[in-house]
Parts: C-alpha cells; structure tokens; sequence
C-alpha cells in the first residue's frame, strides 16, 4: 500500500524560470515563479511518469489561507496547495487578477 504522503526534502532548479529552489521536505513548486512539476502520484511518492510541467492556474481561500491550483500542460492533472510564507506574493496577485478578468 502506497503511502498518500511522503516527506522528500529535495533541492531543484526550477524548469520554468530557473531558479533555485531549497526544499524543505513540503516544497512541490518555486516560490519565485510558483509553477510546479507533475512527478508525484501522491505527494512526495515522484511515482508519477508525466513529468510534465504544471502551471498554477487559480487561487482560492480556505480556512484563512490561500491556496494555490495547479493543472499539467501535458496530461491536465490538478492538484492544491497552500499558499507559503516564502512564496511571491505578486506573483498569487497576477493569478488572482488573470481570475478575475475572466
């Protein structure tokens, strides 16, 4: 039975705007650009055959947090996060103004 998350604390140099990236066990996207890789069936597993890139595409309030959508441009594949402290902020607002002009 696969676990439905496991902790991976991995450095990576982001494929869409090429920073680098200091994981911290929870990291599944760059905090500058805020797009993210398809490599996990369940996060942290990097089970996922994909690979393809996932852009972030919406964001959402819950709880008092925000949270960030992600679908794939290879394969459509969606999944959430919470917004994290050291994220670009401007970069949430550009998506939030995209939303909204919509």
């Amino acid at each position: 039975m696969t676990k439905l998350f496991q902790k991976k604390v991995e450095d990576f140099i982001c494929e869409h705007c090429g920073e680098k990236v200091v994981g911290d066990g929870y990291t599944n996207h760059c905090p500058k650009c805020l797009w993210s890789k398809h490599v996990d069936v369940n996060p942290g597993d990097r089970s996922s055959s994909c690979q393809g890139m996932m852009k972030p595409i919406k964001v959402e309030t819950e709880k008092g947090e925000y949270l960030l959508t992600f679908r794939c441009e290879k394969c459509g594949f969606e999944r959430r996060k919470k917004v994290e402290k050291r994220d670009n902020f401007d970069e949430v607002l550009k998506i939030v103004k995209i939303m909204a002009e919509k």
